[in-house]
């Protein structure tokens, strides 16, 4: 099990703040194409990434990044400094 948070926009979208799922994805990227398959609200929120990041277990990480013993996935925009 894997559990999935979401922040700011993306939480607004998808209605929910956190969700746990069973998964077989290797990489953040195979999980966002598992999570574009589950219903339009995620697929209109994984549509272009350039407008998310994400954390595996609280580290910022790209979307190659493994999912090997991850407990935890958050989503969340681009943060901007000031």
């Amino acid at each position: 099990m894997l559990d999935l948070r979401y922040f700011a926009w993306v939480r607004e979208r998808l209605g929910t703040a956190s969700e746990r799922i069973e998964t077989e994805a290797a990489t953040v990227a195979d999980l966002i194409e598992e999570l574009r398959a589950i219903d339009e609200a995620h697929a209109f929120v994984f549509a272009d990434l350039g407008g998310i990041r994400a954390a595996v277990d609280q580290e910022l990480v790209g979307f190659d990044a493994s999912l090997d013993g991850a407990r935890e996935v958050a989503f969340f925009p681009p943060m901007t400094g000031g």
